[in-house]
C-alpha cells in the first residue's frame, strides 16, 4: 500500500543541477537520481511554493538508459549525480539541458551541438576533501553538508584516492584539534607528481611537516605542500607553512606547463589536449587576448599562431605561473582583472581575437558590454555554466554576433557540471 505522502510521478526531463522534472497538479517536482520517462514513487521532503524537492522511493518502470552505479557511494555523496544513467545517455542528457537554457534566454543555438568527450571514469585530477569527526576524508553529502567517508572515487585519479587515504589515516592518529579540516590534492595527467594543500583552523596545532614527510614515504610521487589557515568563511585563506616544491610540470598540448599550489587547470586529464585545439584549432592574426587566462593554458597555444597574445589574469595563484609558462613567446602576461583590463584597452587597438574562460558567475555585465562595444572580428567562449553563458551570449548576439558553433565538452562524466566552448563572429 503507498504510503499518504507518497505520489506515483512519471519524469519528464533533466534539470540543470542534477535533478530531474516531474509534475503533480502542475506543478513542479524536482526528482534526483531518476531518469526521462520513468515512473517514480516518489516522497515530498521539501515544499516550497512555485516547486518541490522530492527523493525516489521507489522506481515503478525504469529507463532503458538506466545502469548500476560504478561506485558504492553513488546517491550518498554529493560528488556525482549521473552515475545510475549509461554515458551515452548523460551526453543526451547534457545537450538537452545546453540547448534549453539558451532557448530560454532567447539565445538561437545551432542545429548541430558538437560534442568532445572521452573516457568517464579516471579522469579528475584534483579532488577536495573534507575529515569528517573521526578524520577519515569525504566528500559532502547529497542532501547535506555532512560528509561522507569514501573508500574509493572512480572518477577520480588512483594516485588522488591512494593520497586522500593515506593522510585519511594520518589523521585519525592526530587528536582532533590538531588535525586539518579539508585537503586538495592535484596531480598531473601521468600520475607522476602530486601536489597536497592542506586547511586548517588551527594551523599552529596541526604537526605538517610530519604529515608531508609521512606522506612521501607513503607515497613518494609527492611534490610539494602547502598548509593554509582556514579564513572565517571556512575557506582556505594565506598560506603558513611550505613543504617541497611549490608547483608541478603538466604536460598538455605539447608543453610542460608550470601550475602551481591553487592554480586553476582544466580537471579532466584525459581531454586537455582536445579541448585546447578546440578552442585554438584555426585561429591566426595579428593579435589576440585570452582573458581569464589561468596559467596560459590556451595563450601558450595562441602564442604560436598570433604576432602577439596578451594573456589577462588577476588571481595570485595563477600570475606567477603564467609569465613563466609565457617566456620566451610572443605572449606577455598581464596582472589584472578583466574589468579593469577591458576599461583600459578599450580605447587601444582592436584584437583579432578574444578567448574568454570566466569562472561559474560568468562576465559581469559591464565586461559583457565593453567587449561588444571592442567588437573584435572573432570571440571564443569557454563556459562551465549554462546559465550564465545563456545570459552573455544573449547580449554579444543582441551586439552583432553570431554563433558559428558550439561545442558541449563534457570534463565532468558522472556529474551534472558541463563545459560550453562557443565561436562567435562579428
Amino acid at each position: 500500500m503507498m504510503p499518504t505522502n507518497a505520489k506515483l510521478l512519471t519524469i519528464e526531463k533533466p534539470i540543470y543541477g542534477g535533478a530531474f522534472l516531474a509534475r503533480d497538479e502542475g506543478k513542479a517536482i524536482f526528482v534526483p537520481l531518476t531518469l526521462p520517462g520513468e515512473q517514480a514513487r516518489v516522497r515530498i521532503v521539501e515544499d516550497k511554493r512555485s516547486h518541490a524537492i522530492a527523493e525516489a522511493e521507489e522506481i515503478v518502470a525504469a529507463s532503458p538508459d538506466r545502469t548500476v552505479p560504478a561506485c558504492r557511494h553513488f546517491g550518498v555523496c554529493g560528488g556525482c549525480n549521473y552515475q545510475h544513467a549509461k554515458y551515452e545517455a548523460q551526453l543526451g542528457i547534457k545537450q538537452a539541458i545546453l540547448r534549453e537554457t539558451l532557448e530560454r534566454a532567447k539565445v538561437a543555438a545551432p542545429d548541430k551541438i558538437e560534442m568532445l568527450n572521452g573516457e568517464p571514469w579516471g579522469y579528475r585530477n584534483r579532488i577536495r576533501l573534507a575529515f569528517d569527526a573521526n578524520g577519515n576524508p569525504g566528500y559532502r553529502s547529497r542532501r547535506s553538508h555532512t560528509i561522507v567517508p569514501i573508500g574509493e572515487c572512480p572518477i577520480a585519479a588512483p594516485l588522488l584516492v591512494s593520497a586522500a587515504l593515506a593522510i585519511g589515516a594520518m589523521m585519525r592518529e592526530l587528536a582532533p584539534g590538531a588535525r586539518a579540516d579539508e585537503v586538495s590534492l592535484f596531480c598531473d595527467r601521468n600520475e607522476t607528481e602530486l601536489l597536497a594543500d592542506f586547511s586548517a583552523s588551527r594551523t599552529a596545532k596541526f604537526p605538517f611537516e610530519h604529515v608531508c614527510s609521512e606522506l612521501a614515504a607513503q607515497i613518494p610521487r609527492l611534490a610539494g605542500a602547502e598548509l593554509s589557515a582556514e579564513d572565517r568563511d571556512g575557506r582556505p585563506g594565506r598560506t603558513v607553512a611550505r613543504w617541497g616544491a611549490a608547483s608541478l610540470t603538466y604536460q598538455a598540448a605539447g608543453f610542460g606547463y608550470r601550475v602551481d599550489h591553487g592554480a586553476f587547470f582544466q580537471v579532466n586529464r584525459w581531454l586537455v589536449d582536445e579541448f585546447v585545439d578546440c578552442v585554438t584549432a584555426g585561429q591566426t592574426g595579428s593579435l589576440a587576448w585570452d582573458l581569464f587566462a589561468g596559467v596560459g593554458l590556451f595563450a601558450r597555444k595562441l602564442a604560436e599562431k598570433f604576432s602577439r597574445v596578451v594573456a589577462v589574469e588577476s588571481s595570485p595563484a595563477s600570475t606567477a605561473a603564467l609569465a613563466h609558462n609565457l617566456s620566451g613567446t610572443r605572449a606577455s602576461a598581464v596582472k589584472s582583472t578583466t574589468i579593469d583590463f577591458l576599461r583600459r584597452a578599450s580605447r587601444g587597438e582592436r584584437p583579432d581575437l578574444v578567448v574568454l574562460d570566466p569562472p561559474r558567475t560568468g562576465l559581469d555585465g559591464e565586461s559583457a558590454k565593453l567587449l561588444a562595444k571592442i567588437g573584435a572580428p572573432s570571440v571564443i567562449y569557454v563556459s562551465c555554466d549554462p546559465a550564465t553563458l545563456s545570459r552573455d551570449l544573449r547580449t554579444l548576439v543582441g551586439s552583432g554576433y553570431a554563433i558559428e558553433s558550439l561545442v558541449l565538452a563534457d570534463l565532468f562524466p558522472q556529474t551534472f557540471h558541463l563545459e560550453s566552448i562557443v565561436r562567435l563572429r562579428r
